[in-house]
């Protein structure tokens, strides 16, 4: 009786196993480039004209990592301190309503180079590493780990190594260092890609004549107990020894023209010296240079004497948070005497701007008074610190309408005289009439979106909705009165939600599939709700 009790038991349990034990892998999401698109692609490069014009513009386009607006002193009350990012602003026009097409890294680069939301080519969501093997990794995953805010998806399929392999950029996207190129100019990236490791999808094979740089999302900035550097661990954040382990293997390795190499130097101060030698070398001739820094991302190291000035800073994760952006600031200021020294400035465009807001959930900032932060819809997600800079064609100035970090890449086509394609939609606009009060009567854009999943948001130059479709969790504000989105307006003006959430459909309608999923939900808590956000 009781061997049969024992069977009974271990055949009812056995399926369970299986099930729970089973590989998730699968080729649903497998990719492919598409052969005839990227012919097509190669076929238009060809065929853009050469410029002999040497007064052609220099261009500089620096983006930071996770650099939100309460992390620098341009907007007034952010700290620290950042002297060098505050002069340029000073010679430029600062942007008070600058938005990224999405609150974290690889999808916001991606709409930065094509000047197109990510959504039109499948980048939906942030590239992943790793995915859960099986569903008994879920359970512990969900039920285990004390892994908050970030909760686990429960899965059917997940992508294989194969298909891990090619998420990224597709190669029959056009990135503008592609089409500077033709045009050209001497391209280069210095500093973070993100944007694929696949042989089709390196910057080597993406427009760039030179690269220095890692491909993922993070790397170490210096070998770890490297002499005159601290290392920060943050004890209460969940992806930090995520971001440790990757060390400098593999897609956090650091390459120079696509080949692996051993670099000793402070990261920060080694792509600000790989960009001198390489603006030295590059100034008679025009260039394209994207200065992509990974600072002030985690993991947290700085130089040990950037932090002097914050040993009044209790919180030694906040300490090493502030010596890398005092450290950040002071290369920029490096980067922008090269320039003076040069003699280039007069000649030079200069973008900065950073990829997504402050990282909260890292516990190094708070985003001062903006909701959310990285991850989120929110304004502390997607609003950002945005600068351009051309002395004798901008004058300085505050611009507040809305614009994005799409716009760069528009207003670069629209200087150097590039044809686009007619066969994809670009969704940038050109900055320049609108700041040089040309285009004084209508701002840039009429709205902007974000979706990822079922996160999606739309504004227009008044009000902002954020739709949670899986949380039936919708919210409008008044966003020009209302910057910090401290009142949900959603009862008192249904109309405007349903034109708005109309709106946004409208656009997604026609958007292809993501070609991979999403892993896990960030939960985000403001006031007495929590709010989940797709990642």
């Amino acid at each position: 009786m009781k061997k049969n009790k024992i069977y009974i038991s271990f055949t009812l349990f056995l399926p369970l196993l299986i099930y729970l034990l089973w590989p998730l892998q699968s080729d649903k999401w497998t990719i492919e480039f598409g052969t005839e698109s990227i012919r097509e692609k190669t076929d238009y490069l060809s065929g853009i004209s050469k410029s002999t014009d040497q007064s052609l513009p220099n261009i500089l386009v620096i983006v930071v990592d996770d650099l939100g607006m309460a992390d620098l002193s341009l907007y007034g009350n952010g700290y620290p301190p950042t002297p060098n990012i505050d002069a340029l602003g000073a010679n430029g026009v600062v942007f008070t309503n600058a938005y990224v097409t999405s609150p974290v890294c690889s999808p916001s680069r991606a709409a930065i180079l094509t000047g197109r939301y990510q959504q039109r080519f499948g980048f939906q969501y942030q590239m992943h590493e790793r995915y859960l093997r099986n569903r008994m990794e879920y359970i512990g995953f969900k039920y285990v780990m004390d892994s908050y805010p970030w909760m686990p998806k429960w899965m059917d399929d997940v992508p294989d190594k194969k298909a891990m392999l090619k998420q990224g950029i597709p190669p029959s996207e056009i990135l503008l260092p592609e089409l500077l190129k033709a045009k050209g100019y001497k391209t280069a990236l210095i500093g973070k890609w993100h944007l694929g490791s696949d042989e089709s999808q390196v910057p080597c094979n993406m427009g760039f004549d030179y690269h220095f740089g890692f491909y993922a999302s993070h790397t170490l900035y210096a070998y770890e107990n490297t002499a005159g550097i601290h290392d920060q661990k943050i004890e209460n954040d969940f992806t930090d020894p995520h971001i440790w382990n990757g060390q400098r293997k593999g897609p956090h390795a650091i390459y120079q023209n696509c080949k692996e190499i051993e670099v000793n130097e402070y990261l920060t101060d080694r792509f600000t010296d790989e960009v001198i030698s390489y603006m030295n070398k590059q100034r008679s001739d025009p260039f394209f240079l994207y200065l992509s820094f990974n600072a002030p991302h985690t993991p947290l190291q700085a130089p040990t004497e950037y932090m002097v000035p914050f040993s009044h800073i209790k919180d030694p994760v906040k300490q090493t948070y502030f010596g890398m952006i005092a450290n950040l600031d002071v290369n920029i200021g490096k980067v922008l005497n090269a320039i003076e020294n040069f003699k280039l400035r007069e000649n030079t465009l200069i973008f900065f701007i950073s990829d997504n807001g402050g990282a909260e959930y890292t516990h190094t900032t708070d985003n001062g008074n903006y909701k959310g932060g990285k991850i989120t819809n929110l304004e502390g997600g997607i609003k950002v610190p945005f600068i351009l800079s051309w002395p004798g064609m901008v004058n300085s100035s505050i611009y507040s309408p809305m614009v994005s970090s799409m716009d760069i890449f528009q207003t670069i086509v629209e200087i150097t005289g590039v044809e686009l394609p007619e066969d994809r939609t670009f969704d940038g606009i050109n900055l320049l009439p609108f700041i040089n009060k040309e285009y004084s009567e209508n701002p840039p854009h009429e709205y902007l979106y974000w979706q990822r999943g079922f996160s999606k948001a739309i504004r227009n130059n008044e009000w902002k909705l954020t739709i949670n479709e899986d949380a039936l969790d919708t919210a409008l504000y008044h966003i020009v009165d209302d910057q910090y989105e401290s009142e949900d307006l959603k009862l008192c003006y249904p109309e405007i939600v349903k034109t708005l959430a109309s709106v946004h459909h409208n656009w997604s309608s026609d958007l292809p599939p993501p070609l991979w999923p999403s892993m896990v939900y960030y939960l985000y808590r403001d006031d007495n709700k929590t709010c989940y956000f797709d990642q």
